[in-house]
């Protein structure tokens, strides 16, 4: 039987960055990394390591979920790609990224973790963190008509 929680795991014992919508089985979390103002994850509520520790029925919830998120994303900040990763190597319970890229982040077109090719540019940073309320409504009511 999967654990509900262990007990040491920074996304068992904290929701992992600053809650934006919560339902039984999942949390969308807006994660603080610098230079990537639309840095978002899905975080599944049991400790799970691995994709294919879920049931089929539990990965379509969870990609649903990631989905939406992408989604929105696409929506009201028209980004130029989104970036969807499960590495889970530093913390291993599931959890998707989903982030949104920019053609003039730091890192574009290279991965968020490869090197800066150019400055950040803190006025467009901004701009997307003006959005971000109404960006992070529009989840929350999509997110909430779903059965997480």
């Amino acid at each position: 039987m999967t654990p509900k929680h262990v007990a040491g795991c920074p996304l068992c014992d904290e929701p992992g960055g600053r809650l934006v919508f919560q339902a039984a089985k999942l949390r969308v979390i807006h994660a603080a990394e610098a230079g990537f103002p639309a840095f978002y994850r899905v975080v599944w509520a049991d400790h799970v390591a691995e994709w294919s520790d879920l049931a089929p029925s539990d990965r379509a919830l969870c990609m649903e979920a990631v989905a939406v998120v992408e989604q929105c994303l696409r929506d009201v900040l028209a980004p130029a790609k989104i970036n969807l990763a499960a590495l889970g190597n530093m913390v291993p319970h599931l959890h998707w990224h989903v982030i949104a890229r920019f053609d003039w982040d730091s890192r574009f077109p290279s991965p968020v973790w490869a090197a800066a090719q150019r400055a950040s540019d803190p006025q467009r940073e901004q701009a997307i963190e003006v959005q971000r309320p109404a960006l992070e409504r529009e989840m929350i009511q999509r997110l909430a008509t779903r059965s997480f």
